[in-house]
């Protein structure tokens, strides 16, 4: 049976269409399948993981919101050596009130509403240990540093991530020696 297509080069964009709503999935799936071979302490010393910005950003976008609510539209940029930026829009109030810690009234009217929150970090890494440096916060266009910027992280970032390490070495695990970020993707190094 011969499907009658009434327009000639119909077939070609249902295709084209079927196959760019089908992407964000398929890069979804292929971080999580790269990241299970990872996290199965199976692969032989040496092996490189390549996640591409696309894979790394429908990882974001698909497990961001099961963490938390009030975090909306994440997206990460890879800069190159060792530079990353993340962006959201972040209502602080609810994420606080998601977490089981309802700011008081005052606070509550501070950080209530979503703000557009960009995040510069550098990671380096190497023998097994990593260490991410925050370098730069802007909430709605405005710059964060010293004691505001100990607060966010203090009070937000740790209070979604309770077991994120900022400004000190950490374990990468599974045997992982390094990742290389750069701005094609983030190559993930199995070491010994």
């Amino acid at each position: 049976m011969r499907l009658a297509l009434p327009v000639p080069g119909a077939g070609l964009y249902a295709l084209c269409l079927a196959a760019g709503l089908a992407a964000p999935l398929d890069h979804y799936t292929s971080a999580q399948q790269k990241l299970a071979r990872i996290e199965s302490d199976q692969l032989p010393a040496g092996s490189r993981i390549e996640l591409s910005p696309a894979e790394l950003n429908a990882y974001v976008t698909n497990e961001a919101p099961k963490v938390t609510d009030g975090v909306r539209n994440p997206r990460l940029e890879l800069l190159g050596d060792g530079l990353a930026r993340g962006t959201a829009l972040i209502d602080f109030a609810r994420v606080q009130r998601s977490q089981g810690h309802p700011p008081g009234w005052l606070l509550a009217k501070l950080l209530e509403g979503e703000r557009p929150v960009t995040v510069n970090v550098r990671i380096r890494s190497s023998r097994g240990q990593a260490t991410v440096d925050v370098q730069r916060v802007e909430i709605s266009g405005m710059a964060m540093e010293g004691a505001a910027l100990d607060f966010l992280i203090q009070h937000f970032l740790l209070g979604l991530y309770p077991n994120a390490v900022v400004g000190r070495p950490f374990t990468l695990g599974h045997r992982l020696e390094r990742l290389d970020v750069r701005p094609r993707g983030v190559t993930v190094v199995v070491g010994s």
